[in-house]
């Protein structure tokens, strides 16, 4: 069968060099393969045959039988329209046409049963249906599949435009599958498929694209959601088996002075409960002989640090150095400050390298960390330079790993002949199924507790009516001591997207809060560093009340004393970066708000994005919803990374169970036969070599 699937799609009955050039081009659809696992993104039940008597506005579509009556043109010689009076024995409805006329009237006439199909809307007092799909009674009696379930596939408006739509896809791939049928070969092994019930790929093929029924549907998009999950997992286990198995680990066999001494006289306060378990995790695979390769998950302010300062406590007490990784200046600086206010008294060199660090300086720290004098190593990309060169780097410690490239990080780990334990820590909290895929030849640690004593922040959701009172409130809070964030969505105005930007916003914020009463700052990323670091330096000192900025400040501003943020056109932003910069604020003693400002006009899923910020402060549970409102490709977080894989059918924000039964099933099968070897294995070696082909070797690199 492969060498049939990989002909060119050009050499398909009904699509040929034109057509093939543009689904190439807009689907990326080249061969017979890729055009058989399109699959459909909807689907629409065509069992039911409406009278005309039965039209009612609330159907979103309908299925008639009747005869076409009668022709008309209608409207003016430049807007003309074709319109058909259409009749049941029950009643007639008007069938519209905007272009297409002359192949309209040549390819249908009067007094033959035809079948329509769309949407019906009232013009004028009658129902009317704009552009109906249109066909024989006779043509659908002799259709090869015969379906009541229509299936809807993704189109672009050039293919609509060059006559490729749903319809013709659905057309298409019939022909494709009246030829491929006999040459359907089965992917899974048999004793899988009786296992848990699977449709064979033949029956799941066949019925995904042309179903007979529900039940028939759902069981063929249960078996393809399976095998697409269960491929992406038995490469991921692998992947993680074979580091586990090739890749030893540095052996950390105490827990010495350093750590002691900053548990004993530096932390003045308990660790959380679910600090301590991750300690315990991360503490069992430093000793194992293996090397680390953990994601740290938590919640803003759940003192995910900590956490990284002790794991890295341990590295210097068995004579390694170490190091961590920020995404910015002001993070890496951030990173720098509160570990060396952590290890006050105690006789550990660390250091500060960004590209900032002057020339002098930069050779002192290369020189130290060559003879191992440096303990600490702490900055940003500026890390990965070659002449960074360590003595005996033991452990990296990688926050906000996302914003780093593939190839970045590997360079960071190549920095010793013996990779280095990893700790990756992310502030985006990752749901579950999420994490699994991206990372899932990671073991995860979840710090799900904060630290007591902190207040939740409170979320409002004000219009853009409320302003003169949300402006009275921020004058309360300043008059109290406080600071404010305003972040907007866009640094200038755009004429397509009609939201608050930044240049405006300052303004109007510099009018309500006029000097010399008021010290307004602005940042955002067209700044010069110098100036942004200026104007961040001025709100971290007090200097400035009100901080205007884009969201240059979602991730690495801690200041306690800021105690309000307010979120203009709250609507534009996903949950994910909503609950990010909310996390800017809260981490004081102090209470603090979030203040979402949305126009009226919002869609049903920016208005449940809203209710989900007020109603919880739980990172995960709004990421969870994130994941379900937007996909996985849209979270904020785990864009810029990308998935490292296109799934064709499944939905990680709809399919978890799928996920986690298909992860559990490769589980059971690479521990029982780790290289696919055995007989009964033979075509999952297959598809598993198929897979590789493309696959980036992820396991490799934290």
């Amino acid at each position: 069968m492969q060498d049939f699937l990989q002909q060119d799609i050009k050499y398909l009955k009904g699509v040929g060099p034109k057509r093939a050039e543009l689904l190439n081009k807009e689907l990326g659809i080249y061969t017979f393969e890729d055009l058989l696992y399109t699959f459909p993104y909807k689907y629409i039940d065509k069992s039911r045959f409406y009278n005309i008597s039965e039209i009612d506005p609330s159907l979103t579509h309908i299925q008639l039988k009747g005869k076409i009556l009668s022709f008309r043109f209608e409207g003016s010689p430049r807007r003309k329209r074709l319109v058909a009076e259409f009749a049941d024995p029950t009643g007639s409805i008007e069938l519209v046409w905007f272009q297409g006329h002359k192949w309209i009237q040549r390819s249908f006439q009067t007094g033959v049963e035809y079948i329509i199909f769309g949407k019906p809307v009232v013009f004028k007092g009658r129902y009317n249906i704009v552009h109906p799909e249109i066909e024989t009674a006779a043509d659908q009696k002799e259709r090869d599949f015969n379906a009541s379930l229509q299936p809807l596939y993704s189109t672009t408006e050039k293919l609509k435009n060059n006559y490729i739509t749903s319809k013709t896809l659905h057309k298409i791939i019939g022909n494709l599958l009246s030829q491929v049928q006999d040459k359907v070969s089965e992917t899974l092994p048999d004793h899988l498929l009786e296992k848990i019930r699977l449709t064979d790929l033949k029956t799941a093929l066949i019925n995904i694209h042309f179903p007979r029924d529900s039940e028939i549907l759902s069981k063929a998009n249960y078996r393809l959601k399976f095998e697409e999950l269960f491929t992406i997992q038995l490469g991921i286990l692998h992947q993680k088996s074979r580091r586990q198995q090739s890749l030893k680990g540095f052996v950390f066999s105490k827990v010495g002075g350093f750590f002691n001494s900053f548990y004993r006289d530096n932390l003045d306060f308990e660790l959380t409960g679910a600090q301590k378990r991750v300690m315990k995790e991360i503490r069992h695979d430093l000793g194992s002989g293996c090397q680390m390769n953990r994601l740290m998950q938590g919640d803003v302010g759940s003192g995910k640090t900590l956490v990284a300062l002790m794991s890295m406590l341990i590295a210097l007490d068995n004579n390694f150095q170490a190091c961590m990784m920020a995404p910015t200046e002001i993070l890496a600086g951030q990173h720098f400050n509160t570990i060396t206010r952590f290890l006050s008294g105690l006789d550990i060199k660390i250091k500060l390298l960004t590209g900032a660090t002057r020339k002098k300086q930069r050779e002192e720290i290369f020189e130290d960390l060559q003879s191992g004098n440096l303990h600490l190593l702490i900055g940003t990309h500026a890390l990965l330079e070659d002449p960074v060169q360590f003595n005996n780097l033991g452990l990296v410690v990688i926050d906000e790993q996302h914003r780093f490239g593939v190839a970045q990080r590997a360079r960071l780990w190549k920095k010793n002949e013996q990779p280095p334990h990893v700790l990756v820590m992310t502030a985006t909290p990752i749901p579950r199924t999420l994490a699994m895929t991206l990372y899932g030849d990671l073991d995860v640690s979840v710090i799900d507790e904060l630290p007591p004593g902190r207040k939740p922040v409170k979320t409002l959701h004000y219009y853009d009516t409320k302003r003169l009172p949300m402006f009275g409130f921020l004058r309360e809070q300043i008059a109290l001591g406080r600071q404010i964030f305003v972040v907007y969505p866009l640094i200038s105005e755009s004429e397509k997207i009609d939201y608050k930007d930044l240049e405006d916003g300052y303004e109007g914020i510099t009018r309500a809060f006029p000097p010399p009463e008021y010290a307004v700052s602005c940042v955002h990323g067209k700044m010069k560093q110098a100036e942004k670091e200026l104007a961040m330096r001025y709100f971290i000192e007090g200097k400035t009340h009100i901080m205007v900025a884009t969201t240059v400040i979602e991730v690495g501003v801690d200041i306690p004393n800021a105690s309000v943020m307010v979120i203009e056109s709250a609507e534009r932003f996903g949950l994910s970066q909503l609950h990010q910069l909310r996390g800017r604020v809260g981490r004081g003693a102090d209470q603090s708000y979030c203040i979402l400002m949305t126009s009226y006009k919002l869609t049903t899923e920016a208005r449940k994005r809203m209710e989900t910020m007020v109603r919880t402060g739980d990172g995960f549970e709004i990421a969870e919803v994130d994941l379900k409102l937007r996909g996985p490709g849209d979270i904020e977080g785990t864009q810029q990374s990308g998935i490292p894989f296109d799934l064709k059918i499944a939905n990680l924000g709809k399919d978890g169970q799928i996920l986690m039964y298909a992860r559990n099933v490769a589980e059971r099968i690479l521990d029982d036969d780790p290289d696919l070897t055995r007989p009964e294995n033979r075509r999952l070696r297959r598809i598993f070599n198929k897979a590789q082909k493309t696959a980036f070797d992820w396991g490799m690199i934290s």
